[in-house]
């Protein structure tokens, strides 16, 4: 048997002889990059380096990153469909492309998890107005021995990326494992979704940037970007029939059935739900989140909320969210030391949320099933949603249970009106981000730095960044700061940033340890981990900063700084959003 953790060991070992230097995983909030809520594969923390940006630690780098994925929340529960899980990834950033990616893809399957080739298939891209056919990933399966009923060309499936509007992507390779069921037809190859073929292996040729709608340029840097879920791996490796009955399941599912009243088999799915959700929910605030009505926050409150209301349905009694994190936390500490760190935000955030739907889960229950007819107005969804902290994602579910259809359009213009902002659930994304690599995108993220040290010089030394946004039309950055600034703490600010714009100031890049870096005065996130070689921005003596970049290479490119809004967005939190004229 191989196991999750003996799984990642293996899988680092072997890359390692390959020429790859290891790599720390990045937070679950991508950094600089609105165009996604969450880190959902390994490479987001790495488009820096996919579009040119040299790594620290060479072209060959190997990692395991947390990733969180929401687009296939309603299919959490089944066999192998997860909100958390971890990502074992290998790139090349420029060094190697197809032929070692893929000898070492079988390599790694065959002799390494001794995984029988001929349980193996594959799929290619077949091409499209945009991009060949991809014949090369083809031929070099099939000298590798895959026979040529055990490979299949699809379309829109082989083609991987952006991860936002724009950005690096290509054609990929994937790979599956036939795992015995038989057909749900003459159809069923590769991709379907009976659960007969389970994917394991994905290996992306970043070769094309999508600069716009509809428009591809080929990629001066070609990039290999791997991806194998450890959990589903986990699962094959070792026979079990879903990602539930793996190591990094097991006890939380052992705590569930010993809480649970209803232990039937219909329950299983609810079972499954509770597990995956609480456990995303313990990474999620782990890493700074904590549960609102928007953006990150949403998507938690969501989860939480999820997981209590299937916890009822089996028949769970009490806050049994703190005691399975608990289980979770424990699990994972030493991987994620996070999680420890943070385990006192983690069980207090949990025990709040708790108590806040708990309080009107059951009124609201009551009121929804004392709706009638065949369709859920909008405005008695939005009631839901108000009234008793409804998120219209399990109105929706609930309504689904009962054959009910629900008018979220409706809803959504009654949230307008009511919100500002229409968050459509687990799809809000923002336009922009260091993925696009836009000149304006960069332009805005160099000026946050200057922004950062500004604060820093005008208001007090002890300011520290807290976030920040950047779209190609404006930046949003976050500090601590106790008060509103004035007006001409404003101007000052504002004059100081356009000072150091107007001194065409070379933006030097330099690779140092995290202790040098420090010791030099660097700004960094604090809470995040950091390699042992990483990258410093410096402007003059002015501003040095641990980041990933990418930078202009002198500040007169810049143009004029405008602060356009100071506001407060949590206790002791500013926010300044401002554009370039």
């Amino acid at each position: 048997m191989m196991e999750t953790k003996e799984l990642k060991s293996r899988y680092f070992d072997f890359f390692k002889k390959k020429g790859h230097e290891f790599i720390l995983y990045a937070s679950l909030v991508p950094e600089h990059d609105p165009t996604v809520l969450f880190t959902t594969a390994g490479m987001h923390p790495l488009t820096p380096y996919l579009l040119g940006q040299p790594h620290p630690k060479g072209r060959r780098i190997v990692n395991v990153q947390k990733c969180i994925r929401t687009s296939d929340i309603d299919s959490v529960g089944d066999d192998f469909h997860l909100t958390f899980f971890e990502m074992l990834g290998n790139w090349s950033l420029g060094d190697y492309f197809k032929e070692e990616a893929i000898e070492w893809s079988f390599e790694f399957l065959t002799e390494v998890l001794k995984i029988d080739k001929n349980k193996l298939y594959v799929t290619c891209f077949k091409g499209d107005k945009n991009a060949a056919k991809d014949k090369r990933s083809a031929e070099i399966w099939e000298s590798l021995g895959i026979k040529k009923d055990h490979l299949v060309f699809l379309g829109k499936d082989n083609w991987w990326g952006p991860a936002g509007k724009t950005g690096p992507c290509g054609p990929c390779t994937e790979m599956f494992y036939d795992t015995g069921k038989k057909k749900c037809g003459n159809d069923c190859k590769p991709g379907c979704s009976c659960g007969k073929y389970f994917e394991i292996w994905n290996d992306v040729f970043m070769e094309y940037n999508k600069v716009g709608e509809n428009k591809f340029i080929l990629l001066q840097q070609k990039n290999v970007d791997t991806g194998m879920g450890v959990e589903r791996t986990a699962a094959i490796l070792n026979n079990y029939p879903s990602v539930y009955e793996i190591e990094s399941f097991r006890p939380l599912m052992e705590e569930i059935n010993k809480m649970a009243k209803s232990l039937e088999k219909k329950n299983e799915r609810s079972m499954r739900i509770i597990a995956d959700h609480t456990k995303a929910a313990a990474f999620i605030i782990g890493d700074g989140i904590t549960p609102s009505n928007l953006d990150q926050g949403y998507i938690l409150r969501r989860l939480i909320r999820r997981a209590i209301r299937h916890g009822k349905l089996i028949g769970i009694h009490g806050n049994f969210l703190t005691h399975l994190a608990k289980t979770a936390i424990n699990f994972y500490k030493d991987d994620y030391k996070e999680l420890w760190q943070n385990r006192e935000l983690i069980l207090s955030e949990l025990n709040k949320e708790y108590e806040r739907f708990s309080n009107v889960l059951e009124k609201g229950l009551k009121k929804f099933n004392g709706l009638k007819g065949k369709v859920i107005s909008g405005k008695d969804a939005f009631l839901l949603f108000q009234s008793y902290g409804f998120p219209i994602e399990m109105i929706a579910e609930l309504a689904g249970e009962k054959s009910i259809k629900v008018d979220v359009r409706e809803f959504e213009m009654e949230f307008e009106k009511h919100q500002e902002l229409s968050r459509k659930g687990a799809e809000k994304r923002f336009k922009g981000g260091l993925a696009d690599a836009s000149r304006e995108t960069i332009r805005l993220h160099t000026a946050t730095h200057l922004l950062n040290e500004a604060l820093r010089k005008a208001l007090s030394r002890d300011i520290k960044q807290k976030g920040s946004n950047i779209t190609p039309e404006r930046l949003r950055f976050d500090f601590n700061f106790g008060r509103k600034l004035t007006n001409e703490e404003i101007k000052k600010v504002e004059d100081l940033v356009n000072k150091k714009i107007s001194e065409s100031i070379l933006v030097k890049r330099e690779e140092m340890s995290f202790s040098e870096a420090v010791s030099k005065g660097a700004q960094a996130e604090f809470t995040t981990k950091y390699d042992d070689i990483i990258s410093v921005y410096s402007i003059s003596d002015f501003s040095i900063e641990i980041c990933a970049g990418p930078h202009v290479e002198n500040t007169k490119e810049i143009g004029r700084f405008k602060i356009v809004k100071e506001e407060s967005v949590a206790a002791g939190v500013r926010r300044i959003k401002a554009v370039l004229e």
